[in-house]
């Protein structure tokens, strides 16, 4: 049995799941600086499950369009949070139908017995608050990447 090399890598869309404080982290320097319109959140109380459709930087081909020259890239990706037991918001006005939010970052703040309160940190000192039973996320693009309207790749701490 051979290991897979980096040569044997193809370019697929993503489809990852967390379920840890370690996984979400993955799923959160993945989307961070993602823009979405704030229409595109959705709250599924029955459901317990809270969505966005984000625009995300495809951070995992930044290396690949610098090296090649060519342009960056966004993505249409689905952001889903299953296990929600309540949402709440702080500078963000749902009525306000045309803004569009930029998402900075995702932590998790442990409770009891694995619950806690997953946070959504948006530019602009905005905020989302999951109160999750678990962490159960998933990040899944959905579109074919598309170039970066900005052209540019946003600052991204390493």
């Amino acid at each position: 049995m051979v290991d897979a090399s980096f040569k044997d890598g193809r370019e697929a869309p993503l489809n990852l799941g967390a379920q840890d404080a370690e996984d979400l982290q993955v799923i959160a320097t993945l989307s961070q600086d993602a823009v979405f319109p704030i229409t595109e959140m959705s709250w599924r109380a029955k459901e317990r499950r809270f969505a966005i459709l984000l625009n995300r930087f495809r951070w995992e081909d930044r290396d690949a369009a610098e090296r090649r020259k060519r342009a960056y890239e966004r993505v249409q990706a689905l952001l889903v949070f299953d296990d929600v037991l309540s949402v709440a918001s702080q500078g963000v006005d749902r009525s306000e139908a045309d803004m569009v939010l930029s998402l900075l970052s995702i932590a998790f703040e442990p409770g009891e017995d694995g619950a806690g309160e997953i946070v959504l940190t948006l530019a602009g000192d905005g905020a989302i608050r999951l109160r999750v039973e678990a962490i159960d996320a998933t990040l899944k693009d959905v579109t074919r990447p598309y170039i970066a309207p900005s052209k540019h790749a946003p600052t991204h701490p390493e």
